[in-house]
């Protein structure tokens, strides 16, 4: 029996996780939700417990998108896995199936999201490969747990780019054209929003370089289907 789990990262996410648990908790094709509390200090972890459907995961200290992913699979029972960041605007029960369904069925090894807001090279290239949103088989990952708790905060996707492309993954981009992301500028402020997005590139650079993140996006472009 094909079972999924959706596994959702947050970290002071408390006025926006709320969205995407109501459209997770009841997905008919979602097995489990496993909502990750990394080290919040305001009430995300409140705001999940509120969710019969939620499966509230708490980390004592914040530990970066990596480490709660990694808590999260690690808590998984699911065959597949769908990977959701807390913070995304206007998803809907529809986006959640047209990210899953490639992959459930076999037309696709894993499936990378594509949304409206995302820079404006991806859109026009057709493939953001820092998406966080991601459906996958979950044997895809079992033997590389321990690396991806110990990657930098923000070297997931990056991480799980290479392993697609060493597989020959087939790849299917699925475009939301009605969801977005609240960026961190508008969570904490601008000065600490670029302070963010300066960290999060540098925990990239600490995973890939300049000359294999090209590699990672050409290769990725030929895999899509």
């Amino acid at each position: 029996m094909t079972t999924v789990s959706c596994i959702i990262p947050a970290y002071n996410e408390a006025c926006r996780i709320g969205d995407v648990l109501a459209v997770t908790t009841t997905h008919p094709l979602i097995d489990e939700v496993i909502a990750v509390d990394d080290g919040s200090t305001d009430h995300t972890a409140s705001v999940i417990a509120r969710f019969e459907g939620a499966c509230l995961v708490v980390l004592e200290q914040n530990t970066g998108k990596s480490g709660a992913i990694c808590a999260g699979v690690r808590r998984a029972t699911g065959e597949f896995l769908l990977f959701l960041d807390a913070d995304l605007i206007g998803l809907t029960a529809h986006d959640v199936t047209e990210l899953l369904l490639p992959v459930l069925n076999g037309c696709a090894d894993a499936s990378i999201s594509l949304r409206r807001d995302a820079l404006l090279p991806w859109r026009t290239i057709g493939l953001d490969y820092l998406s966080g949103e991601r459906t996958l088989r979950r044997d895809m990952l079992a033997e590389h747990l321990d690396i991806i708790a110990r990657l930098p905060g923000f070297g997931l996707e990056t991480y799980l780019n290479d392993l697609l492309v060493q597989r020959r993954a087939r790849v299917k981009i699925v475009w939301w054209d009605g969801v977005g992301q609240v960026y961190k500028a508008r969570k904490h402020g601008l000065w600490n929003g670029i302070t963010g997005e300066a960290r999060m590139l540098m925990n990239i650079a600490e995973t890939i370089s300049f000359t294999g993140t090209a590699h990672q996006i050409v290769a990725l472009h030929r895999l899509r289907i």
